[in-house]
C-alpha cells in the first residue's frame, strides 16, 4: 500500500486530517485583525469538530473575562451565565490550566449552578473548553457547544486540542499586528499634529513635540489622544 493512502487509492484520514489543519493554520493567519481572527476560530471549529454546534472565545482582558467572536447567539447566552456565577468549564480552564468536558449538564455536579441555568436556558447539553495560550501566557479559552449529551468523543477532544493550538498562534499574531497598526497609526498622528502646532505658532518640531507632552501629562491623557485632539479636533454643533 503507497504511503498515505488508505489502501483504496485515497487519501488516509491522517493526510486529510494534516491538509485541513493546514488549511486551517493558513485562514486564520491570514486574518489582518484580532477580531476577524476570532471570529475566523469560531467558524472552523464548528465546521471542524464533530459534534459542535456552536463556538466562540472567552478572551482574558485583565481580570475580566469577554466572550469574543462567537458563531452565533447561544455561546454568548452561556458564558453569560458562567460569568455571572463565576464558574463553568471556560472559567474552570483559564484558571485551573485544564481542558474542561461536560458530557450533559443538566447532570453535571461540578459547576451545578451555571450547568442547570445553561442547560435549561440555552438548550445546550454537552461543552469542551480549551485554554488558548502561549508559554505561560494565557489569553482566554475555545469553548465548544452542542445541543446534544455526549456529543465530544476522544476524537473531538485530541482534534480540538490541536486546533486550540493553531488559534492561539493565530491570537498571538493578530494581537501583534493590531499593536504595530496602533503605533504607527500613532506615529501618524503626533506627526500631523506637530505640524498643525509648529505652522500656528511657528516652533520648531522640538517645541511641538514638547508641548503635546506637556499637555499630556497636564491633562493625565495619552500623548495619542492629546495629537488626536490637535489633528482632528471636535466639530462644533451647527
Amino acid at each position: 500500500m503507497a504511503e498515505g493512502t488508505d489502501g483504496g487509492g485515497g487519501v488516509s484520514p491522517e493526510i486529510q486530517l494534516a491538509e485541513t489543519f493546514a488549511e486551517i493554520a493558513r485562514a486564520l493567519l491570514s486574518e489582518p485583525t484580532l477580531g476577524g481572527t476570532l471570529s475566523r476560530i469560531s467558524s472552523l471549529a464548528v465546521e471542524t469538530i464533530d459534534g459542535c454546534d456552536h463556538a466562540g472565545i472567552s478572551l482574558v482582558r485583565g481580570r475580566n473575562i469577554t466572550t469574543e467572536g462567537a458563531s452565533d447567539d447561544v455561546p454568548e447566552r452561556v458564558d453569560a451565565i458562567q460569568y455571572e456565577v463565576n464558574d463553568g468549564p471556560c472559567v474552570r480552564a483559564i484558571r485551573d490550566h485544564e481542558v474542561l468536558q461536560s458530557d450533559d449538564l443538566s447532570r453535571e455536579d461540578r459547576w451545578p449552578e451555571f450547568a442547570r441555568r445553561a442547560a435549561a436556558e440555552t438548550g445546550v447539553q454537552s461543552m469542551l473548553s480549551f485554554r488558548l495560550f502561549a508559554e505561560e501566557n494565557t489569553m482566554g479559552a475555545l469553548n465548544l457547544y452542542s445541543r446534544e449529551t455526549d456529543a465530544f468523543n476522544d476524537d473531538a477532544i485530541h482534534i480540538g486540542a490541536v486546533f486550540a493550538t493553531h488559534a492561539a498562534v493565530a491570537m498571538v499574531h493578530a494581537r501583534e499586528r493590531d499593536r504595530s497598526q496602533a503605533a504607527i497609526e500613532s506615529r501618524d498622528l503626533i506627526g500631523q499634529a506637530k505640524g498643525i502646532l509648529m505652522a500656528r505658532s511657528n516652533i520648531s518640531e522640538e517645541q511641538a513635540f514638547d508641548m503635546l507632552v506637556r499637555a499630556s501629562q497636564r491633562m493625565n491623557v495619552k500623548l495619542r489622544d492629546v495629537a488626536k485632539g490637535v489633528a482632528h479636533p471636535p466639530q462644533e454643533p451647527l
